[in-house]
């Protein structure tokens, strides 16, 4: 089959494709940046256009798969459907591809894809040989977001962002917690719970949910879809490779997806001692004139409060600088109460322009300066301002990096690019001062 996927760099589109390539399809995309997840998928052979007018979709495509945050006006789309070709999101593509498998899904708010490499690491360590779709790159997959695996086990991310996990039908789910998130997509935490409801309605006829039965919102959202669920919060904290309490806890859920499906304990307990995290979760990128730099996804309020205690719990004697680029201004100021006081613990807090990412769709904007204000007087930190991320970097190397820090880039947008350059341009400074003397 030949098969054609818009916006082919996303993080979840880009592995369906690198999975739909290796099962023997062909496939062809395009995106509109390029990115080290487009070089890979280049590498596997999958012909890519970084011109999305329509004109790369071949006639003679069979199925057209599109990221969610596709407009349904946009050019390829448009293309598609005068070609009259099949369309499917990607989530609904991917139900498709994983139909046939025993699928077990990791949902919630936060944590899913830390407790996805989790899984994957113990599961492989025990021979499962699972299929795997993840939305970060996984030192588990060789640095990729994908495993092709030879068993009848799928392991997924499920995400709840417009109801995409309603596409799958799975045998195991593992439910983080979901306390609320994309109320662009959702009007109210009861919405967005009753989402989750019907997910877990979707479970097949002998299938098991494992959750933690001492958070009140998977309390409700168990006793709503009327499930029986394996509560886990009876099981010790393992010992991890990374801190955080709240990795501690997605890992019970691991625990318990292992005792359902019958992998030894002291097993799962000596793989998951070894688990060292993913990409953009806690991850150290590198130092910057004696400070550690570390890049993490964190962009909801109680995530960012988790990694500033992962942090505390990490470097007790270090002097936390948090950076902190607020994602989309609809979760900003939906979100804005908890976000006030989400950063205690931190020691600095530097805040940059919003990640506009839905610019087309969102009406209202945040005040800026009294989201500054707001947080320090909130979360008791010291709170500055510096605009763009260009603009940030310049003050953070100018002044407010001490050596000895701990430097955290929080968000889901491109601060991950300010986390990187500012060790880069580290190193290559320690290299010009080398050529330098040797000259």
């Amino acid at each position: 089959m030949k098969i054609y996927c818009s916006g082919i760099g996303g993080i979840g589109l880009s592995a369906y494709a690198a999975m739909q390539n290796a099962n023997g399809h062909k496939v062809l995309g395009s995106d509109r940046t390029e990115s080290e997840l487009l070089n890979d998928l280049r590498s596997q052979g999958i012909s890519i256009s970084l011109n999305q007018d329509g004109t790369y979709i071949p006639e003679d495509v069979e199925l057209f798969v599109f990221t969610e945050a596709m407009p349904k006006d946009a050019p390829e789309m448009v293309r598609a459907r005068e070609l009259g070709v099949k369309m499917q999101n990607y989530f609904e593509a991917l139900g498709d591809l994983s139909r046939d498998y025993k699928i077990i899904a990791v949902c919630g708010t936060h944590g899913k894809s830390s407790t996805v490499a989790m899984a994957a690491r113990v599961l492989i360590d025990a021979g499962v040989d699972p299929s795997v779709v993840v939305g970060t790159k996984l030192h588990e997959l060789d640095g990729r977001n994908w495993r092709r695996g030879q068993s009848d086990y799928f392991l997924l991310e499920a995400c709840e962002y417009r109801g995409s996990f309603l596409s799958l039908s799975p045998d195991i789910v593992l439910m983080t917690n979901a306390d609320g998130d994309h109320f662009d997509a959702f009007e109210s935490v009861k919405v967005y719970q009753e989402t989750f409801v019907e997910f877990l309605n979707k479970l097949t006829g002998d299938g098991v949910v494992i959750t933690h039965m001492n958070d009140p919102d998977c309390v409700r959202i168990i006793r709503d879809a009327k499930k029986k669920a394996v509560d886990i919060d009876s099981v010790p904290l393992p010992e991890l490779g990374v801190p955080g309490k709240h990795m501690r806890e997605n890992a019970q859920l691991v625990i318990g997806m292992s005792g359902v499906i019958g992998i030894d304990e002291d097993q799962v307990l000596n793989s998951l001692k070894k688990y060292s995290g993913c990409w953009r979760r806690m991850e150290v990128v590198g130092t910057y004139e004696g400070a550690t730099v570390i890049d993490d996804y964190a962009h909801h309020p109680r995530e960012i409060s988790a990694t500033i205690q992962s942090a505390l719990e990490a470097y007790p004697d270090k002097r936390i600088l948090c950076v902190f680029q607020p994602h989309i201004h609809d979760r900003t100021l939906k979100l804005y109460e908890d976000f006030k006081k989400c950063f205690k613990g931190a020691h600095e807090l530097v805040i940059t322009d919003v990640y506009d990412a839905r610019s087309d769709v969102e009406n209202e904007k945040v005040d800026i300066e009294k989201l500054r204000s707001d947080i320090e007087e909130g979360s008791e930190v010291r709170t500055r301002y510096e605009g763009d991320l260009d603009s940030t970097e310049n003050a953070l190397k100018n002044g407010i990096i001490q050596s000895g820090d701990v430097l955290i880039c929080l968000g889901a947008g491109d601060i991950t690019v300010m986390a990187r350059r500012i060790v880069t341009s580290h190193k290559s400074q320690d290299l010009s001062q080398v050529i330098h003397h040797k000259s």
